[in-house]
């Protein structure tokens, strides 16, 4: 039987770390499993916030890996930023974080939502399609996958299947394209927007399927195509969690994993149990709060300048994601925090697998009717709360502490963790790249 090749092509691979290489590299680690070979085709110099060489592990010997190099815009504008007094530091977020920009940072956030489209990635499109039109002719790949963002990287997909129509070609989007939030932040106008939708229409007509996370991103995405798009959504890997031992530690704490960007907004949540802690002395003595993962520094100013919550809040630096556990380990309560976000209703992002996957209870703050908070229902490890509703939140705060007082650490076990394995998505993903090959 000739072995089945795919290639996937993706701007986020180990050692980045965060959210963005979880999807595939998991995918890529359980894929032979299921006979498949999976090349993967990734920049050799990406600039990227989140470091992890721990994810490394996870590359299994079946997987061939070409690291192909990118110039990318941002070191230009890092090294006019430092001439014109700016940070200099160089990762993309530093160029729109922040309420209070330079003039520098809102030109250069301008110059990159208006005149580089899609994304400033687009630059490696032209020379990785010129490398791999003769690698999967010489390598005899049958499939290609694209996964967005950035978004840019659906055009070396665009360009392949064009120059081969007989390619199978995925199209996978972790986050909307046109209708993401980021464009807002980036100040894109109605002329780069149009572009946008093209560039979309383009690769939504083009593709031979459409793949992406959550069940409201398959609705807009059916919208905007006329197609049917699958869902495959994100998970968690056993593997990571065969040394989870929660256990109750002398404080009852509350701890979010992830980004806090500027979309995010704690504030309600974190004013809620300032609140709380007024009412109830035993709550205010034994609560503590851990933020872990990069935080945006308005959100940490809110915190330290307020003497309550600065006593009772620290803020931890990204961590190895083999090390996650360990604070999984010492937790009471996770907190999803999904007000501020545009389409928040459709946001169901991959630490919530996670945190489900962990057994702990689960306080969201964000829209009750949204897919993160139907998954919560159907695992049973909590609900969500609308952001505005402080009383709720107080309530949910109190009803979480209590059950800690009263009997500790109540971690369950359901049967949704099997469905959302990581193993048990790849395999639904292999299903649909063998009837693609057929």
């Amino acid at each position: 039987m000739k072995e089945h090749k795919i290639l996937i092509i993706t701007y986020y691979w180990p050692p980045s770390g965060g959210s963005g290489v979880q999807r595939w590299l998991k995918f890529v680690k359980y894929l032979p499993q299921f006979g498949i070979k999976p090349y993967v085709f990734t920049p050799a110099n990406p600039s990227f916030d989140v470091k992890d060489e721990s994810l490394k592990k996870d590359v299994p010997e079946e997987a061939e890996v070409i690291h192909f190099p990118i110039w990318e815009p941002y070191q230009v504008f890092f090294k006019i930023s430092s001439i014109f007094g700016g940070s200099g530091k160089s990762t993309p977020t530093h160029l729109v974080s922040g309420k209070k920009r330079s003039r520098f940072q809102k030109f250069s956030t301008w110059v990159r939502g208006n005149l580089i489209i899609p994304d400033p990635r687009v630059f490696w499109v032209k020379p990785a399609v010129s490398f791999l039109n003769d690698f999967i002719r010489d390598n005899e790949i049958s499939t290609i996958i694209t996964t967005g963002p950035p978004h840019s990287i659906h055009l070396i997909g665009l360009r392949l299947k064009k120059k081969a129509p007989h390619i199978k070609w995925v199209a996978d989007f972790r986050d909307p394209w046109s209708e993401w939030g980021l464009l807002d932040s980036l100040m894109v106008g109605k002329l780069a927007r149009m572009g946008h939708r093209a560039l979309e229409k383009k690769v939504l007509t083009a593709a031979d399927v459409v793949t992406t996370i959550t069940p409201f991103y398959v609705r807009r995405f059916e919208a905007l195509s006329g197609r049917k798009v699958e869902l495959l959504t994100n998970g968690y890997d056993e593997d990571d969690f065969k040394t989870l031992a929660i256990q109750k530690t002398d404080k009852f704490v509350i701890r979010h994993v992830g980004i806090v960007n500027e979309k995010c907004n704690p504030r309600p949540s974190m004013l809620a149990l300032k609140n709380l802690m007024n009412e109830n002395e035993k709550l205010s003595a034994l609560v503590h709060v851990d933020f872990v993962g990069e935080v945006h520094p308005d959100f940490k100013r809110f915190v330290t300048e307020d003497e309550t919550l600065r006593r009772i809040t620290t803020f931890t630096p990204p961590v190895p994601h083999k090390d996650l556990i360990k604070l999984y380990n010492t937790s009471s309560l996770l907190l999803l925090i999904l007000t501020g976000y545009k389409d928040a209703a459709g946001y169901m992002p991959g630490k919530l697998f996670e945190y489900i996957a962990t057994g702990l209870p689960v306080l969201g703050v964000g829209p009750n009717e949204g897919d993160a908070a139907k998954l919560m229902r159907q695992a049973g490890v909590g609900e969500m709360v609308e952001g505005g509703n402080s009383v709720e939140i107080q309530q949910k705060l109190s009803f979480y502490f209590d059950r800690w007082c009263g009997q500790g650490i109540d971690a369950k076990n359901n049967q949704l963790n099997k469905i959302y394995s990581r193993r048990m998505i790849t395999e639904r993903l292999a299903e649909i790249l063998i009837i693609l090959k057929q």
